[in-house]
């Protein structure tokens, strides 16, 4: 007889290995926002709203009422309960037909899991597959299993997937009445079909009500309430909010019944309402749509993400998302060239750039009102966006340096590009995303960290890594809080509200991108407005397109920050004495004072040389050298020692070509019988057209003329162009010269009268 147990039992063991249990349900995706509220849901793989319920939300009001009607003794019996059984066996037997059943609720997941026909058979195989589930999972599993899988007619199946569907809510915020009605419903989902049989199913559903108060289940006044409850429900559409994260976060997770995002719903639905309104404000000039991502700097937690304006405008590309679209992003990424700039110890705030006309070899950018400044300070340079210092900040730099940073800050189109960008890519040059830009300015709140984005719940921020130093991104953003700047929207309500904030705004070439980037201690936001078509439009700009949509939303979810501002890091960062001609440490010849910030240890401490000394005669007129100085006549000296500005060849043929007046060096004194060298000098003269190593097609039948063009020091009055070793023509520094090439290879000389000069070759060829 043992023998016989124990061949049992392993015969037993065998099959439940062999034959486990299948609970492997195909379930509706639900998206959740951070406070648990469903934002979207998808139908399951079969097509059926097959929605999972949770344990928290199985109530106890839910329970009660589900056992009462149910299954009284769920809790008691190994899945199959034996009285009821024997007693539906008897009854069936006495009226000669099937009047009653004696399925337990883990009888009917069996039933639930694996359809079968209706006959002794298959209640025999559910009866053994009853007793397996229950030795593999807990009351509870089986309940809540339960609840996700009974029907409630068309596709729709699971407490959860009713709830939600008929009465737009969770199952934790049904009332007793609405309990009940889900209660009853799975027996005969055919007849009681909710939003068409309402009046039989209240019928039904206050039957049951009073059943549950005669078996003492609920007080007399709750279920009076619950029986005086209208049943006015009818089906309602799925939750659809966020759709592009939804799609996005099921595409990466098909598997997840639930996925938990960071989403906070009061700011998504505030920044939905903002896009959408503004957008539809200005589809009037041509443009269709935008996107905004929100994220807070402490958790990196992405608190709001707007895709498009509308989702289901498809004529205007709704569904495209806007936050991973690949777009141009204008001059959005200057802030941290600068930054990157601060920690080479190239420049500090009060350094000066030269914002002229300049070629770097045949790249020749303009900014973006088509003026130059002369000579500004880096902080003025960033704070109104001026192109040709950042180019020339960035090939300081060197391409190769800015792009392993932004490959650092996980740009993936850029990482692909970088073998092909250049100088250009400062300008828009490259291809971004909205995500990527966002997170990368949370780096500069962040005091240089860039941390990954956190999209779901139970997701640690993590430590990130260094992008820049605490001294860098403070001075960075002290720049970009100045209100003094050309992209702060010509709109006085704007400017009226203007939220504290440091920001950059950015917009592509032909216009197609206009972006807008801030922060402030707890949030960062970035907004892209623009045509997903690639259209561009005249009227599109960073600064009167895209920051005033940024502006209401800090506004709206932020406004008056009690967060505080951020302040300047302790250790490295000191103020010190400079001079604001030249922004670097003061000489003897320096007057006047300015105060800047610098990183010890890092910024570069070079004296001023913004003068230097010349010898002039009395008059002014000619300058000696030390070799051709005149002696004293009767007590009176032959000359006089001024200063002159140490201007570089650009600035100055900037002001020779815009007449604009500055101290000019005398011609060196024509009696001087001096030769002078070539020195390490000898680079300040730059051949600026042509472009050195370039190739030119002409036409051959009528050649058109190439231009010779120079840059040379204040002391340089003429030059000398040299075609082939050959002398061609003396020219004025500033003076264009123009030759007709023939085909082949030209070596072109520049030298001006200081015995300075430099070469460049170039190749002429027929189209």
């Amino acid at each position: 007889m043992v023998r016989l147990l124990l061949a049992g039992l392993l015969l037993a063991v065998i099959l439940d290995r062999v034959f486990p249990p299948e609970t492997n349900v195909p379930y509706s995706t639900l998206i959740t926002a951070h406070d648990g509220t469903i934002l979207h849901a998808f139908l399951a793989r079969d097509d059926r709203w097959r929605m999972p319920a949770t344990l928290e939300e199985i109530t106890p009001a839910l329970q009660k009422t589900i056992l009462f009607k149910e299954d009284k003794y769920f809790y008691y019996h190994p899945g199959v309960n034996p009285v009821a059984l024997l007693r539906a066996f008897a009854r069936n037997l006495l009226a000669g037909r099937r009047t009653s059943g004696a399925s337990t609720i883990t009888m009917q997941v069996v039933r639930l899991l694996e359809p079968r026909e209706r006959t002794y058979g298959s209640k025999l195989v559910e009866l053994l597959r009853a007793v397996q589930l229950e030795l593999h999972y807990s009351k509870a599993e089986i309940l809540q299993l339960y609840l996700n899988l009974i029907p409630y007619g068309s596709n729709i199946e699971g407490l959860k997937s009713a709830s939600l569907l008929y009465f737009n809510k969770p199952p934790k915020l049904l009332s007793l009445a609405e309990i009940t009605t889900l209660t009853i419903i799975p027996n005969r989902p055919s007849s009681l079909r909710l939003g068409r049989n309402n009046t039989y199913i209240l019928q039904e559903r206050n039957r049951w009500l009073t059943r549950l108060e005669k078996a003492g289940l609920f007080d007399a006044d709750v279920v009076a309430d619950a029986v005086g409850e209208p049943l006015t429900v009818r089906r309602r559409e799925a939750p659809q909010q966020v759709p592009h994260l939804s799609l996005r976060l099921r595409s990466e997770q098909p598997a997840t019944p639930i996925i938990r995002t960071t989403i906070r719903p009061a700011i998504q639905t505030a920044v939905e309402q903002l896009a959408g309104n503004y957008t539809n404000r200005v589809r009037a000039v041509g443009v269709q749509n935008a996107a905004v991502l929100v994220v807070d700097n402490q958790t990196m937690q992405v608190m709001a993400y707007v895709g498009s304006a509308d989702f289901r405008n498809t004529l205007d590309g709704g569904q495209v998302d806007g936050v991973r679209a690949v777009r141009s992003p204008g001059s959005a990424l200057k802030p941290f060239l600068y930054a990157l700039a601060f920690d080479a110890g190239l420049v500090t705030p009060k350094s000066k750039l030269n914002d002229v006309p300049t070629n770097f070899g045949g790249y020749e950018p303009e900014n973006y009102d088509r003026r130059f400044n002369g000579a500004v300070t880096v902080d003025y340079a960033l704070a109104n966006s001026l192109n040709i210092p950042a180019v020339k900040l960035l090939k300081d730099i060197g391409t190769p340096t800015f792009v392993r940073a932004l490959q650092k800050a996980g740009f993936a189109t850029i990482r692909k590009q970088a073998r092909d960008l250049g100088l250009s890519m400062i300008l828009g040059g490259c291809g971004v995303t909205l995500e990527e830009m966002t997170r990368l300015y949370t780096a500069l709140a962040n005091q240089g960290k860039i941390k990954p984005l956190v999209w779901q719940t139970g997701v640690p921020a993590g430590t990130g890594s260094d992008l820049m130093s605490p001294e860098a991104a403070f001075l960075t953003t002290n720049i970009l809080t100045q209100i003094t700047r050309p992209d702060l929207p010509n709109n006085f309500d704007n400017s009226y509200h203007l939220p504290r904030i440091a920001w950059k705004t950015g917009t592509s070439y032909g216009r197609r991108d206009a972006w807008s980037i801030g922060y402030n201690r707890r949030f960062t936001v970035g907004v892209w407005v623009g045509n997903f078509s690639g259209v561009g439009v005249p009227e599109l700009s960073g600064a009167n397109t895209a920051t005033p949509l940024l502006f209401q939303i800090f506004n709206a979810i932020d406004y008056n920050s009690g967060k505080g501002w951020f302040k300047a890091p302790k250790g490295n960062l000191a103020l010190r004495q400079i001079c604001p001609e030249s922004g670097d440490v003061p000489n003897e010849f320096c007057h006047s004072r300015a105060v800047d910030y610098y990183i010890m240890g890092v910024s570069r401490a070079q004296r001023c040389q913004h003068l230097k000394p010349v010898y002039t005669n009395l008059a002014g007129t000619i300058s000696y050298c030390v070799h051709c100085l005149p002696e004293p006549r009767d007590s009176v000296p032959g000359y006089v020692k001024r200063f002159y500005p140490a201007l570089s060849p650009e600035l100055i043929a900037h002001y020779e070509n815009r007449h604009i007046p500055y101290d000019r060096i005398p011609p060196h004194n024509p009696a001087c019988e001096r030769v002078f060298a070539a020195d390490a000098a000898a680079n300040a003269l730059l051949i600026s057209s042509p472009n050195d190593g370039s190739e030119y097609f002409i036409d051959s039948e009528n050649p058109s003329d190439l231009q010779l063009a120079c840059q040379a020091p204040n002391d340089v009055q003429a030059v000398y162009w040299y075609l082939n070793d050959k002398l061609y023509r003396k020219a004025k520094p500033t003076e264009a010269v123009f030759f007709k090439p023939r085909p082949g290879v030209w070596n072109i000389a520049c030298a001006d009268d200081r015995g300075r000069s430099t070469t460049i070759r170039i190749i002429v060829k027929n189209q």
